[in-house]
């Protein structure tokens, strides 16, 4: 079996390869294939998300269903699926409000923007009671780097190599992923980037001192860095630093007036066990990003969240989006909470980490390609290997699986090449965990035997 090739690793899947065309011949329909090509037709091309996989004709729970009507456990759902796909309370939420108020212009404002914003200042600690609201992640992050320069009056930033805040021009300039700035041109100026507090594979593996290291040398020599921007634990290739990094990085940003950017769009909401991921670790951000999951699957929304202080800037426009207080993307966050609170996620997603330990640390034992299986919550990622000494990536061992998961039912990205992502929606059931977890073993099985 070959299992080569020379495609760039990125954040996304692997598609265009020889398995990728053998999905598309073997296991897709003639009707299904014709809409596939119709869509490879009208819509513009781009890495990452063409061609598409599948054609999907609906979503329920922790299913999505193609129009020949297979199944696939999600465990990727772009990370909005923290509620479950097509929840049943947020529906009639939003049925309820689009039969009275469907959209506020600006100038006015309205009673689910107004309970939105109150009830994430209530769950923010200390002075952390300021909102804007947005229809996307990528506005949040350009309206967080805005409010960091009005606020500081420095306009450059620090980011990681790697990190991902977003698709817009401004987003992709504090970036470190390359395949979204590849053949764009000139960047928003002002972005230092240092690598990240942890990897691993390469000089920098593990070595959050050296990282720290690196972001006080940065802040002390330019001496006009204005924000530091990072994931609070890195979605794609699940990338978890420690609660002394965050909280020495944290104290730098205090000591030289940084302000701390946390982006938690993909993370916040119940994914890493606590309702926004740097509660894990004693820190508080000086401005918070959400998104994704805020609008349930159904609605865009995002917001920034910020401290009580930064509310001096009346005269400058921070946001100013058509849908800034959207009621339906308002009334969906709003219920989103509300189903996490009363339906005790938090406490199940903590179960959940337990099972998910154990299950995919028996998987590391049984197949010698699984070099690492880190993870929160449920958020996992299981790293495939060709060797464990050397840690060489094996991107296309990784892919083999991913294509053997999505026969037998099981959708999942691949991140960085070679790390199985892991997601499922937070609803999920013990017994669907259990078939997942059977789907991920049999196809590393088969592609183990293959390779052999």
């Amino acid at each position: 079996m070959n299992l080569s090739n020379s495609n760039k690793s990125t954040e996304g899947d692997i598609n265009l390869t020889t398995a990728r065309a053998n999905w598309f011949e073997l296991e897709v329909d003639e009707k299904t294939k014709k809409l596939l090509r119709k869509d490879a037709r009208y819509f513009l091309h781009q890495s990452m998300s063409t061609p598409c996989l599948d054609v999907l004709k609906g979503c329920k729970g922790s299913y999505i269903e193609n129009i020949s009507g297979k199944k696939y456990l999600d465990f990727h759902g772009n990370n909005v699926h923290q509620i479950g796909y097509s929840n049943p309370k947020l529906i009639e939420s939003i049925i309820k409000q689009l039969q009275t108020l469907s959209f506020s212009p600006r100038r006015f404002t309205n009673e689910p923007a107004i309970n939105f914003a109150e009830k994430l200042a209530t769950l923010m600690p200390s002075n952390l009671n300021r909102i804007l609201l947005t229809p996307n992640g990528s506005s949040a992050i350009g309206i967080a780097l805005k409010l960091a320069r009005a606020v500081t009056k420095k306009h450059k930033v620090v980011s990681f190599w790697d990190s991902f805040h977003g698709a817009s021009l401004d987003a992709i300039s504090v970036g470190g992923e390359s395949v979204f700035r590849d053949h764009i041109g000139p960047l928003m100026p002002g972005v230092e980037r240092i690598p990240p507090p942890v990897t691993y594979r390469g000089i920098f593996e593990n070595n959050e001192n050296k990282c720290l290291e690196y972001l006080e040398y940065v802040f002390s020599k330019e001496g006009d860095i204005g924000a530091f921007i990072a994931e609070t634990i890195r979605n794609t290739d699940v990338q978890i630093p420690s609660e002394h990094f965050w909280k020495e990085a944290r104290m730098l940003c205090t000591k030289y007036g940084v302000l701390l950017i946390l982006d938690e769009i993909p993370i916040a909401l119940g994914r890493t066990g606590k309702m926004f991921a740097f509660e894990h670790y004693g820190i508080e951000p000086d401005i918070l990003c959400i998104g994704k999951g805020i609008g349930g699957g159904i609605m865009p929304q995002a917001a920034i969240i910020t401290r009580d202080d930064y509310n001096i800037f009346n005269d400058i426009s921070l946001g100013h989006y058509t849908h800034e207080k959207s009621p339906l993307g308002s009334i969906a966050g709003m219920t989103v909470i509300n189903i996490i609170e009363e339906e005790h996620f938090l406490k199940k997603v903590k179960n959940d980490e337990i099972y998910m330990r154990s299950a995919l640390a028996a998987l590391k034992l049984k197949y010698r390609m699984v070099g690492d299986v880190r993870g929160i919550g449920l958020l996992w990622g299981v790293e495939l290997v060709k060797n464990r000494n050397t840690k060489e990536k094996a991107n296309a061992e990784a892919e083999a699986v991913m294509y053997e998961c999505l026969k037998q039912g099981l959708s999942f990205k691949v991140s960085a090449g070679n790390v199985l992502q892991l997601s499922p929606a937070l609803t999920i059931s013990r017994k669907e965990l259990d078939t997942a977890l059977n789907i991920l073993d049999k196809s590393l099985s088969i592609i183990h035997d293959k390779i052999n």
